[in-house]
Parts: C-alpha cells; sequence; structure tokens
C-alpha cells in the first residue's frame, strides 16, 4: 500500500510539473497563434515525422538485440519497443514502458538481470549518443547561445555522463546492492565486446539523426526559419531534458526548453511551441501502432 500511495504522489507531482510548465509556457504565448500553425501542418509531413520515429524505433530493436547477446528476433523486439513507446507516451505514469518490456522479454530470457541490464544499456547508449552529437555541435554553435548562461548546459551535460559513467561502471556504485551487482557481471562480458559496443554506439547516433530529421521536417512544415545547425546543439538538450522522469510525458519540459533555446535564435514563442507540440503529436501517433500490439499480445496470454 505505501508503494502504490509513493507512486500516486509522484504522479501527481508529475503532473504538477506538467502542467505548471505549460501554464508558463502558454503565459508568455500567442495561444491562437499557436493553434493557426498548427492547424495547417500539413498531414503528409506529419505522417512522415511520425514514419521516421517508428523506424527510429525500429533501429533501436536493432541495437537492443545487439545488447542482448542472445537469439532474439528483431520482429520480437520492435514489437516490444513499440508496446514500450505506447506505454510511455500515452499512459505515462501508469506502467512505465521499460517495464512493460522488461516483463514481456524476462518471459521469453527468464533472467531478470539480463532483461533490465540491456535495457539500462539501451538507454545509456541513446545518452551518450546525445552527448556526443551535442559536443560535436558545440564548438561551431556556440555563437547562437550569445552571452546567455545556457551556453553551459551542453558542457554540464558532458559532465555529469563522464562523471556519472566513471561512478556507475568505474567505481561500481552500488554493487553492494543484489540486483545491480548482477549487472556487472553482463557488463563485464559486454567490455570484451567491442564490435558490440561500437556498432550499438553507431546505432544510436543514427537513431538521434533519424529522430532529428524528424523534428527539421516538422519545422519546415510550420514554416519555422532555423538554420540546420542549432538543431544538433539545441535538440540534445531538449531531449535530456525531456528524458528527466519529473513530468508526464515530457510535457511542459519540451516545451519550455524548446521556447527558451529557440528564442535564442530569434524564433518566436508560439513557434517553438507548435514545433514541441508538433513534435508530441507525431510521436503520439507514432506510438499507437503499440496499443494494438499490447492487446494482441494480451489476447495471446489470456488463451
Amino acid at each position: 500500500m505505501a508503494i502504490t500511495k509513493k507512486k500516486a504522489y509522484f504522479f501527481i507531482l508529475k503532473i504538477s510539473i506538467s502542467a505548471i510548465s505549460l501554464w508558463l509556457v502558454f503565459s508568455k504565448t500567442d495561444i491562437g497563434r499557436t493553434y493557426t500553425i498548427l492547424k495547417d501542418l500539413s498531414i503528409y509531413y506529419f505522417l512522415l515525422a511520425s514514419l521516421l520515429y517508428v523506424t527510429s524505433l525500429f533501429v533501436s530493436s536493432i541495437r537492443w538485440k545487439l545488447l542482448l547477446m542472445g537469439g532474439f528476433r528483431i520482429r520480437k523486439l520492435f514489437s516490444l519497443y513499440m508496446i514500450g513507446a505506447f506505454f510511455n507516451t500515452i499512459l505515462p505514469g501508469v506502467v512505465g514502458g521499460d517495464a512493460v518490456k522488461a516483463y514481456y522479454l524476462n518471459k521469453d530470457a527468464r533472467k531478470v538481470s539480463l532483461t533490465l541490464a540491456s535495457i539500462f544499456m539501451d538507454r545509456y547508449f541513446g545518452l551518450i549518443s546525445l552527448v556526443i552529437i551535442g559536443m560535436t555541435a558545440y564548438p561551431f554553435a556556440i555563437d547562437y547561445f550569445g552571452g546567455s548562461g545556457f551556453r553551459w548546459l551542453m558542457p554540464i551535460m558532458f559532465v555529469g555522463a563522464v562523471v556519472g559513467s566513471l561512478l556507475f561502471f568505474g567505481l561500481k556504485v552500488g554493487k553492494r546492492f543484489q540486483l545491480i551487482s548482477e549487472f556487472y557481471s553482463y557488463f563485464g562480458s559486454l567490455k570484451t565486446r567491442k564490435d558490440i559496443i561500437a556498432k550499438a554506439l553507431l546505432l544510436s547516433i543514427v537513431i538521434q539523426f533519424l529522430n532529428f530529421t524528424k523534428i527539421i521536417i516538422l519545422a519546415y512544415a510550420i514554416g519555422a526559419k532555423i538554420p540546420l545547425l542549432p538543431f544538433f546543439i539545441f535538440l540534445p538538450i531538449v531531449v535530456i531534458i525531456t528524458s528527466l522522469p519529473i513530468s508526464i510525458s515530457g510535457l511542459g519540459l519540451r516545451e519550455g526548453s524548446s521556447v527558451l533555446l529557440f528564442g535564442l535564435i530569434g524564433i518566436r514563442p508560439e513557434v517553438a511551441t507548435a514545433l514541441a507540440l508538433a513534435w508530441f503529436f507525431a510521436v503520439v501517433a507514432g506510438s499507437l501502432p503499440g496499443l494494438v500490439l499490447y492487446l494482441a499480445r494480451a489476447d495471446r496470454t489470456a488463451d
């Protein structure tokens, strides 16, 4: 019961953060203009963006197969990725997408440590690829920050990723906890497979470029005149902030960080807000097939 209450309190906190963040964004935005921009968005560009998102999930399932180092079929892993995307995006706070993926995969793998460690590394490579892209673009795009304190966000995230990696993998912080200690046997095996690490990192960068292309297409579709380079420094920051588990599907955080960062290069709040919302809706549309796959899997389980 205590755990249920904790989850309920945390869920309420996440709703509050999303609601407050959205209120702050909309209080400084021409809502009517934002609605008009979204209404005029071409359905073809929107569907293309959603398709790119689904494609990124397919490539993610290939990366997951590599990290599992086992005989799992891509089709099965892609199905689980789609289901996880549905739970993460459309039913946030009810059941985590990673938890659903772990539950169904573990029914076959029957090794919790392998399942959870592979999902952790899947997420980890996603984060590291964002940091690599952001820091690669940083020297060329720093002028876009002007004198704003936001120019330190990417370096801070880089330092945080390095320190976190050293603590977790180098000093093995948390090894005294049984479940986490079992992770390290997996990490030890993965460490010897440099080919898997290299391929997983390369796939992670491909995944990020697919997702960035999705957003660039939406920006073009709504008529946002944004140079190409800022996307590669601003988007890693926005995605990392949005990924923090403190809001509902990143709502509010995505819009707020987009308004602040793209505002540095003269993009009006209603345009940045419309872009962030179009991005969210494209992800929602791309996640909907996960519901069909989940219901089909639930029916098979019931039988």
